[in-house]
C-alpha cells in the first residue's frame, strides 16, 4: 500500500479503507485472469514509480481507469454513509441544503409552518434529461457500476454473517471482473435510440423508487421541527416534481433526430409511463389485503365501482371477482383495468380502448376516491401512505413520463421560414437578407390569422420540412392525448423577438395553433435561450416585446388554462456554457445573475410569472456545482416557486445511479427552491449591494479573457496542446461536436470546448480572467476590494463563484500544463500562449489565497486529500496520453492504418482522465 493511501486512511477514515479492500479485490481478479504482472500496477496499493514510456499499454489506462471509477464509487459511499452519521448522532438539521436544514432556516426567517404548508403545493421543479455528448463511459459499463456500488452498501450492512460477507466479497469480485472484460469505450456512436434507453432507465426504474423516498424525508424533517404532519399529509401540500427529457427531441445541430424518432421517443415515454404506474397499482393491490365486503363501502366508493363495471364490461367483472371479499383491492384493481395497456409474451404494448384512461387526471380522481374510502374505514395511515405514494408517482410522471422539449437553432428557423415562402410562391430567398424591422412587420401581419402557408403534398426545401415534419409529430400526439407530453419549443442563439415569433408561424405550418376567442394562438410555450454575452445583455428588451406581443399574450392564457397554472407563466432559459466560452467565468456568471434578476422583475411589471430554465452541464464552467449553494446564489425573486434545470451527460449517473444519492441530489434541489421561494417572498426586492463592484470586476475579466482567445496565436495552441482532435474522433454521443461543421471556435460546442482544457490539466475556462480583475482591483481601489473581500464570508453569489474557481484551480496543474503545450510545434506560439496561461494562473491563485485566506487543506478538507491521491497515478495517464497524441497525430499525417489501433488506446486515456477528474464537459 502506498503512503498517499494510509494518509488518506489516516486522516479520512473508512471511504479510504473500503478502496483497500475493493482494489484488492480488483488485484486479485487480475491475478486469477492471468495478467499477474498487470495487477502490480494498480495505483494507490502499488508503489509502482516506474518510467512511464516503458510499459504504459492500452491494458494499463483500463486499469487505472477501473481504479479511478472504483475509487469515485467509495467516495460516494462514504458521503451517504456520513450523512447518516451525522443525522443519527447530531440532528437532521446539521446537513446543509436538506428538508430539516431548510426548515430550520425559514422558522429563523420568520415563516410560519402554516405558511410553509399553504406554499408547498405550489412548489415545483423539474430536472431535465439530456444527453449531449459528456458521458465518456458506455452504458453497459454504467450498469456494472451500478452492481458494484450495491454491493458496496450491501457490505455496510452488519447483520450479515462472515460467510455472506465473503459471499458479498465474491459478487463484487465477479462485478469488477465484469467490468475489466468489458469494452470501456464506445467503438461506434450510440444512436439515438439507445441515449433514450439511458433516459428510461432513470425515468422508469430509479426516480419512481425515489418519490416515496423524497416524501419520507419531508414528513421526518417536518415532525422533528414539531410541526403538526396534518398540514402537510395531502398530495396537493406537498412540492411538485416532474422530470424533463431532451433525448429525441433536441434537434439543435442535431441531424439524426428526426420526426419518426420524436414520434418514437413520446410513444416510449407514455409507453413506460403506463409501466410505471402499473407497477404501483399492483404494489397497491398486493397491500391492500383487508377483509372488507362491498357491502360496508362509502356512498361515493360504491357509485364509481358501479360505473367501472359499466364501462369495462366483461373485464371489470374480471378484474373486480378476482379478489372477492376484499373490496378494496377489488376497486383497485378496475382502475388497473383501465389503463390503456396490453402485454403479449413479455413485451408491452398501448392499448387504447373505448373504457380506456387518457388523461392522468382522472386516475387521480379514483385513487382519491379510494383514500376517502379507506380514511372512512379508519385507514387512515395506510391512505395516507400507501394510497398516497401511488397518486404521487401518477402526479409525478402522469401519462407522458417526462415533458419532452422541441429545440432547434433560431438560424435554421430562418431558413426554414425562407423555404416556406419559396413553396408558396412568396420569393422567399429575399427574406434571410430583410432587416430586422422588414421581418417584424412581416410576422405581425402573418400572425394575425390562422392560415398555413402550404398544404401536406407540397414538396419543401430540407430545413423546412424537418422542421414542420418535427412540430408535426408533436401535434399529432397531442391531438390524441393533449399537452401534458410536450414541454416547449427551445430557440437556441435567441437574438431578437423575431427569433421567437418566426417559431410562431412554424408551429401554425403544422397543427400546433388554434383559434380562440380573441385570435390565433400556440398549444405549446415558444422559450427563448439566451446563451452569449450579448444575447444575455439583450434579454430584458427581447423578452419584453415578445411578452407583450399579442400573439405571445393569446397564447399564454391558452397554455395557463390548459396546464392548470395558476398564473400566467414565461418560461426563460439562460446558458451557462455558451456565455462562459463567450466572455470567460466571471463574466458569464454575473451576466447570468444580472439577467435572471432583470427579467424576473420584468416579469412583476408585466403580471407574468419568469420560470427560469438553467441551461447547466457537468462542469464548473459550465454551471456546475453544489446544489444548495448554486440555488443560494440566484438572484432574489428567480426562483419563486419554480425551476427547471438541465442534467447532462456523466452528471446524471453521478447524481441518480443509485437511489439513495438519487434522494438526497433532488432532496437539495426541492428544499433549496422551496426555502428560497418563501425566504425571497417574506423580502423586499434588492439589486446586488455589490453591483458596481461586480461590474468592474466582470469587465476587467472579460477583458484578459477576450485578449487571450482572439490572440493569433491561441488557435493554433488550442489546436496541439489539447487533445481536441481526439474528443472530436471520439464516439461518446450521437451529435456532431461542432454545430454546422466549420472549424472555429464559434462553431464548436462548448462541450469538447470545456473536455478538451480539462484533459491537458489547463482548466481555463473556469478561472482565466478572475486573477487580473481582482489584481486590478487590489491596486487600484482597495477599499472595494475590501469590500469585495468582506463579501466572501456572507454573500452567498459571491462565495459560489469563487468557491467554484477554486475548485477548479486545485484540479488545474502547470507541470501538467507545460508537459501538454510542449506538443505545440512553433516555438513563439507555445512560449507565448503558455506565458499567459501560467502568469495568468499565478495572479488567480494569489488572489484567493488573499481572498479566502485558510488554506484548503483546510477548508476543503475531503476534495484537497482526495486530489491528491489521485494526483500521481494522474500523471501516469497524461505523459502516456500526450505520448499517443504524438503517435496518432504523426500516423494520420502520414495516412497510416495504425492510426485508427492508436486512437482508440488514447481514447481510453481520455476515459481513464475523466474518470479521476469525475467529470467531461
Amino acid at each position: 500500500m502506498t503512503e498517499s493511501l494510509e494518509l488518506l486512511q489516516e486522516k479520512l477514515g473508512k471511504p479510504y479503507q473500503d478502496l483497500e479492500f475493493v482494489l484488492e479485490c480488483f488485484r486479485e481478479v487480475l491475478i486469477e485472469a492471468g495478467e499477474e504482472e498487470l495487477s502490480r500496477t494498480i495505483p494507490f496499493i502499488n508503489n509502482f514509480d516506474a518510467e512511464i514510456n516503458q510499459f504504459f499499454s492500452t491494458k494499463h489506462a483500463q486499469v487505472y481507469s477501473i481504479t479511478f471509477q472504483l475509487l469515485n464509487m467509495v467516495e460516494v459511499n462514504g458521503a451517504v454513509q456520513n450523512r447518516r452519521i451525522i443525522e443519527n448522532s447530531k440532528s437532521m438539521d446539521k446537513i446543509n441544503g436538506l428538508w430539516a436544514n431548510n426548515l430550520k432556516t425559514m422558522a429563523e426567517e420568520g415563516i410560519s409552518p402554516d405558511k410553509i404548508a399553504e406554499h408547498l403545493g405550489d412548489i415545483k421543479v423539474e430536472p431535465v434529461l439530456t444527453a449531449h455528448p459528456t458521458e465518456a463511459k458506455r452504458w453497459t459499463v454504467l450498469e456494472h457500476h451500478r452492481q458494484i456500488y450495491l454491493l458496496l452498501v450491501k457490505r455496510e450492512n452488519s447483520m450479515y454473517t462472515k460467510v455472506e460477507q465473503q459471499q458479498i466479497r465474491k459478487d463484487i469480485k465477479l462485478s469488477i471482473e465484469r467490468l475489466w472484460r468489458t469494452g470501456e469505450i464506445y467503438l461506434e456512436k450510440p444512436d439515438v435510440e439507445s441515449e433514450l434507453r439511458n433516459i428510461l432507465y432513470y425515468l422508469s426504474t430509479v426516480f419512481p423508487e425515489v418519490i416515496p423516498l423524497l416524501d419520507n424525508r419531508l414528513r421526518q424533517a417536518w415532525q422533528a421541527m414539531g410541526y403538526d404532519l396534518e398540514l402537510i399529509q395531502h398530495s396537493e401540500h406537498q412540492p411538485k416534481i416532474s422530470f424533463g427529457n431532451w433525448v429525441g427531441g433536441d434537434r439543435d445541430g442535431h441531424p439524426f433526430v428526426t420526426a419518426d424518432v420524436t414520434r418514437y421517443t413520446l410513444y416510449q415515454l407514455r409507453l413506460n409511463a403506463m409501466l410505471v404506474i402499473k407497477k404501483s397499482l399492483m404494489d397497491l393491490i398486493v397491500k391492500l389485503s383487508f377483509t372488507f365486503s362491498s357491502n360496508d363501502a362509502c356512498e361515493e366508493m360504491a357509485i364509481r365501482t358501479e360505473e367501472l363495471m359499466a364501462e369495462l364490461g366483461d373485464l371489470g367483472q374480471q378484474a373486480y371477482w378476482r379478489n372477492k371479499g376484499e373490496f378494496f383491492r377489488q376497486f383497485t384493481g378496475l382502475l388497473l383495468a383501465k389503463l390503456p395497456l396490453s402485454a403479449s409474451g413479455d413485451e408491452s404494448e398501448l392499448d387504447e380502448k373505448s373504457y380506456s384512461y387518457v388523461d392522468a387526471d382522472d386516475l387521480v380522481a379514483d385513487l382519491k376516491i379510494l383514500q376517502r374510502g379507506l380514511v372512512e374505514y379508519g385507514a387512515s395511515a395506510i391512505a395516507y401512505s400507501d394510497v398516497n405514494n401511488c397518486i404521487r408517482i401518477v402526479e409525478t410522471f402522469g401519462f407522458h413520463l417526462a415533458h419532452l422539449d422541441i429545440r432547434q437553432n433560431s438560424a435554421f428557423h430562418d431558413k426554414a421560414i425562407s423555404q416556406l415562402l419559396e413553396a408558396a410562391n412568396e420569393n422567399g430567398r429575399d427574406y434571410l437578407s430583410w432587416t430586422f424591422e422588414e421581418r417584424h412587420l412581416f410576422l405581425n401581419k402573418e400572425l394575425e390569422t390562422n392560415r398555413p402557408f402550404t398544404h401536406p403534398k407540397v414538396h419543401l426545401g430540407d430545413e423546412a420540412e424537418k422542421v414542420v415534419s418535427a412540430l408535426s409529430a408533436a401535434a399529432e400526439h397531442i391531438d390524441k392525448y393533449g399537452t401534458d407530453a410536450m414541454g416547449s419549443l427551445i430557440v437556441s442563439m435567441t437574438r431578437s423577438v423575431t427569433d421567437l415569433l418566426s417559431v410562431y408561424l412554424l408551429a401554425r405550418e403544422s397543427g400546433l395553433t388554434i383559434q380562440t376567442e380573441e385570435g390565433p394562438a400556440c398549444l405549446l410555450p415558444v422559450v427563448p435561450l439566451f446563451e452569449t454575452i450579448e444575447d444575455l445583455t439583450n434579454s430584458k428588451s427581447i423578452l419584453k416585446a415578445f411578452v407583450e406581443h399579442p400573439f405571445t399574450q393569446r397564447s399564454l392564457k391558452l397554455q395557463k388554462e390548459l396546464s392548470g397554472q395558476k398564473r400566467l407563466t414565461q418560461q426563460v432559459m439562460v446558458g451557462y456554457s455558451d456565455s462562459n466560452k463567450d466572455g470567460g467565468i466571471f463574466t458569464s456568471q454575473w451576466k447570468l445573475y444580472k439577467t435572471q434578476h432583470r427579467l424576473a422583475e420584468l416579469g412583476k411589471e408585466m403580471g407574468v410569472h419568469i420560470q427560469f430554465f438553467h441551461g447547466k452541464g457537468g462542469s464548473i464552467s459550465r454551471g456546475s456545482g453544489p446544489t444548495h449553494w448554486f440555488l443560494k446564489a440566484l438572484p432574489y425573486g428567480s426562483v419563486d416557486g419554480n425551476i427547471r434545470l438541465t442534467e447532462q451527460g456523466e452528471t446524471i449517473s453521478q447524481k441518480y445511479a443509485n437511489k439513495i444519492n438519487a434522494t438526497y441530489n433532488l432532496e437539495l434541489l426541492m428544499a433549496g427552491a422551496t426555502a428560497e421561494s418563501l425566504i425571497d417572498a417574506s423580502k423586499t426586492t434588492s439589486s446586488h449591494e455589490l453591483g458596481n463592484i461586480l461590474d468592474e470586476l466582470s469587465s476587467d475579466s472579460r477583458k484578459a479573457y477576450e485578449y487571450l482567445i482572439h490572440h493569433p496565436h491561441f488557435i493554433p495552441f488550442f489546436g496541439e496542446a489539447t487533445p481536441i482532435d481526439a474528443i472530436e474522433s471520439s464516439k461518446i454521443g450521437s451529435r456532431p461536436a461542432r454545430r454546422t461543421g466549420q472549424r472555429t471556435l464559434k462553431d464548436l460546442r462548448a462541450i469538447p470546448w470545456v473536455f478538451s482544457w480539462a484533459q491537458s490539466r489547463f482548466n481555463m475556462t473556469s478561472w482565466y480572467g478572475v486573477g487580473s480583475s481582482l489584481e486590478k482591483l487590489m491596486e487600484e481601489k482597495p477599499t472595494e476590494f475590501q469590500k469585495f473581500k468582506d463579501a466572501v464570508k456572507y454573500d452567498p453569489f459571491i462565495r459560489y463563484v469563487l468557491t467554484n474557481v477554486d475548485t477548479s484551480l486545485a484540479a488545474t496543474n502547470e507541470e501538467i500544463m507545460t508537459l501538454y503545450a510542449n506538443l505545440v510545434s512553433d516555438e513563439e506560439v507555445r512560449e507565448t500562449i503558455l506565458n499567459m496561461f501560467l502568469n495568468e494562473l499565478r495572479k488567480t491563485r494569489a488572489m484567493l489565497d488573499t481572498l479566502i485566506e485558510v488554506p484548503m487543506e483546510k477548508r476543503r478538507r475531503n476534495h484537497f486529500y482526495s486530489s491528491m491521491l489521485r494526483s500521481k497515478a494522474m500523471d501516469h495517464l497524461h505523459r502516456s496520453q500526450v505520448n499517443l497524441l504524438k503517435k496518432w497525430r504523426e500516423e494520420k499525417a502520414d495516412g497510416k492504418e495504425e492510426a485508427e489501433e492508436t486512437l482508440i488506446s488514447l481514447l481510453l486515456t481520455i476515459n481513464a482522465i475523466a474518470g479521476a477528474m469525475r467529470n467531461t464537459g
